[in-house]
């Protein structure tokens, strides 16, 4: 899967507004928070993850890894936010941030 340009800036669009829904902190990224990621992934779509490691090689390797573990795509990084999508097999029209904007 792979994003175009203007799917990309139409995200980011979208995405400005959204607050962060996962927090990975210094255990790196764990199977609950890859649960986490998957559950709101199924229901927005597009999300924001707040990374809260130090290094910038290390939280460039956790979202990697976060993205492949999730099979979704790196739309953004600013900082230490992270807007990453995956669409839903079912999206729901009331809580998928793709369909509300």
């Amino acid at each position: 899967m792979s994003l175009s340009a203007s799917q990309k800036k139409q995200f980011r669009a979208i995405g400005h507004n959204l607050k962060p829904i996962v927090t990975v902190a210094g255990k790196g990224v764990s199977s609950s928070i890859v649960e986490e990621t998957l559950r709101a992934l199924n229901d927005h779509e597009l999300i924001k993850i707040k990374f809260q490691v130090g290094d910038r090689e290390v939280k460039q390797q956790l979202i990697q890894v976060l993205c492949n573990e999730c099979q979704a795509e790196l739309v953004q990084t600013i900082g230490n936010i992270a807007l990453i999508y995956r669409p839903a097999e079912e999206p729901n029209l009331h809580l998928s941030n793709l369909h509300r904007h």
